[in-house]
């Protein structure tokens, strides 16, 4: 992953837990450095450590820590320059759901060695969708929970998200069910 997930992982935590407990993390990660370059590429392994890590510091489990990070990434994401990207994905929630793919293939373009999830998104009711999720890497799912999350909130709409089949041996994508409750 690039180091960009890394840094946002750093921020995270400095700003909630203070950056003693990051190097907590960084030493439990058995990391020599913690210094990450946002356009480097680095091993997935040290993006799982550190979110093992952060886990076995702060007592939180992971899914738990990995939906607040998808949740942290939106907000993240708009203040370290990609504002912009995410502003020309949707005007609504239900539009960047649909463009979530395309966002990924705009990032690519600065990410030359991205390998993006992909998400297909169906609306199969009045304010209600089937995502579906595929990626190569294995668990992201809760920081696909935050992620949607964190979308709904900039766009102030209200939502109930949940799994509703795990990618496994029968299958290659997670599916999660979101129901639009509303404004907020």
């Amino acid at each position: 992953m690039y180091g960009l997930v890394n840094k946002a992982i750093e921020d995270l935590v400095t700003r909630e837990h203070g950056e003693d407990t990051w190097w907590q993390v960084v030493e439990k990660a058995g990391l020599e450095h913690a210094g990450f370059v946002g356009m480097e590429q680095y091993p997935d392994a040290v993006t799982y450590g550190l979110v093992g890590a952060a886990s076995e510091v702060l007592g939180v489990p992971a899914e738990q820590l990995l939906e607040a990070f998808g949740e942290f990434w939106v907000l993240y994401t708009a203040t370290e320059g990609y504002g912009e990207l995410l502003e020309m994905s949707g005007r609504n929630f239900e539009e960047f759901l649909n463009n979530l793919d395309n966002l990924h293939m705009r990032v690519g373009l600065n990410f030359p060695e991205l390998q993006p999830p992909s998400f297909r998104c169906e609306k199969v009711g009045e304010g209600t969708y089937h995502l579906r999720y595929l990626s190569d890497r294995a668990g992201l799912a809760p920081m696909v929970i935050g992620l949607v999350k964190g979308l709904a909130a900039k766009f102030g709409v209200e939502i109930a998200m949940r799994p509703s089949a795990a990618r496994g041996a029968d299958g290659d994508h997670d599916l999660f069910v979101i129901e639009t409750l509303g404004q907020g």
